[in-house]
């Protein structure tokens, strides 16, 4: 294998995606080793248990854990069961530091609108009348937008020319995603009206569309909001946390959409004082994908995660071998078989930090075999970069995490399991907590 085709394909930047061919040879199936195949229980939930009922599911783990591909994964085997699905990534269309929950809701009303623009629905009106005060807004603040749109519906250009609702919404959502100024006034507008704006989206969108979408013989609609996990947790004007605010107290509107919808969650929630109210605002509890397991809470060798961990690696140089042909080639990559061993234990089992380790490691070395030693540097490098970013409190709380494989509610806890310090694991059932092993080899911990 060529060093810079090994490069691209271990970019820690790219998901892969079940659509692709060449992807799909390196997709490594995790789920026996993390306890649940949880892509099919929230498939099962829609296809089997609720496929004429709206259901709504929190989706939740470590950023970085395989979540957009395991929800990719989910796409398509819910598309083989006919159902028409929208899956699209929030930060694109969100300001991820300041997200309110009228942004959602028209983010996703545009991603909706967008992706059926093929289906002839009747006008929305009360949904353009919301929107059209959302529009005067933009037509007031923005230089050049008036001289295009202003006097007209949201619907139309100056020109007569119909201008789809996505694009009429989507030129809002960016202006409001660029502006913090002009975001404020549209969200000061919209907030109050969320009620209204839920009912005109499933009366005038929705609902119609997905009456469309069964006599085309599809079985329903389904909406997958990937990475509102990745919202900030700053503080709102009036004190309370972003993801509180969206997830508990703004909880309820997320579930009233009438039709299938999955919606990433901050891990750090399942942290909060406020977990139990959350839990109580949705129909189903948060479904959570722990990380791969590399390690037995005691310390010992989780063989099986281990395995499968060496073939995500050794897929991505020889995606058309084998997994017992793959094992044989392990020495054209690695100095040693036990170097890729070193790789998957530092890891922790987290598949975008292996390759965040594995990418500049290639870089460094620069040819095959890549070599034992600098991957140490890398740890170390990486380990004082963690370590500069930890209070004395918060190396406490790591010893504590050492010594006892739990955490609390505690909110510092909730910084060291966001910031990727602390790993959640599940075996059989039950859950346990360990270290970022490249931070459990710090010194400090045994101080």
């Amino acid at each position: 294998m060529d060093i810079k085709d090994f490069h691209k394909a271990t970019n820690p930047a790219r998901t892969l995606k079940a659509r692709n061919e060449e992807d799909q040879k390196c997709y490594i199936d995790f789920s026996e080793v993390r306890g649940e195949d949880i892509i099919s229980t929230l498939k099962d939930s829609i296809t089997i248990w609720n496929p004429d009922e709206p259901t709504c599911n929190l989706f939740t783990g470590h950023i970085g854990c395989g979540k957009s591909t395991e929800l990719l994964r989910l796409q398509v085997e819910l598309e083989a069961a006919d159902f028409y699905v929208v899956y699209f990534e929030s930060s694109e269309d969100l300001e991820i530091t300041d997200v309110d929950i009228a942004d959602v809701f028209l983010a996703i009303a545009s991603r909706i609108s967008k992706s059926l623009e093929e289906i002839v629905l009747e006008e929305p009106k009360k949904f353009q009348e919301l929107l059209q005060g959302a529009w005067n807004i933009l037509n007031s603040e923005v230089t050049g937008v008036k001289g295009k749109f202003a006097g007209q519906d949201i619907g139309y250009t100056v020109d007569g020319q119909k201008l789809s609702l996505s694009l009429g919404i989507g030129e809002i959502t960016t202006k409001m995603k660029s502006d913090p100024t002009l975001r404020t006034k549209i969200n000061q507008y919209l907030a109050p009206q969320k009620t209204n704006l839920i009912k005109a989206i499933n009366q005038e969108l929705l609902e119609p569309a997905i009456s469309k979408l069964k006599q085309q013989d599809k079985n329903g609609l389904v909406v997958i909001v990937d990475n509102l996990d990745r919202i900030e947790n700053t503080v709102k004007p009036w004190g309370r946390t972003q993801q509180e605010y969206i997830f508990v107290d703004q909880g309820e509107y997320l579930t009233q959409l009438n039709c299938h919808v999955i919606y990433t969650m901050p891990l750090a929630l399942k942290f909060s004082n406020e977990y139990g109210i959350l839990t109580q605002r949705f129909p189903e509890r948060p479904k959570i994908l722990p990380m791969v397991p590399v390690k037995y809470s005691d310390g010992s060798i989780h063989q099986q995660g281990l395995e499968l961990m060496r073939q995500m690696i050794l897929a991505r140089a020889f995606p058309n071998l084998a997994p017992e042909d793959r094992l044989n080639k392990i020495t054209d990559i690695f100095d040693t078989p036990a170097t890729l061993d070193r790789l998957c234990q530092v890891s922790g089992g987290h598949v975008r930090d292996i390759l965040k380790l594995l990418n500049p490691w290639i870089m460094k070395d620069k040819k095959f075999p890549l070599q034992g030693n600098t991957l140490e540097q890398i740890i170390r490098d990486q380990r004082n970069d963690f370590s500069l970013r930890l209070s004395a409190e918060e190396w406490q709380l790591l010893r504590h995490v050492k010594e006892t494989k739990e955490v609390s509610d505690d909110l510092g806890y909730q910084k060291l399991i966001r910031s990727r310090f602390v790993f959640e694991y599940r075996d059989q059932g039950e859950l346990w907590f360990d270290i970022n092993p490249i931070l459990a080899e710090s010194e400090k911990l045994s101080e």
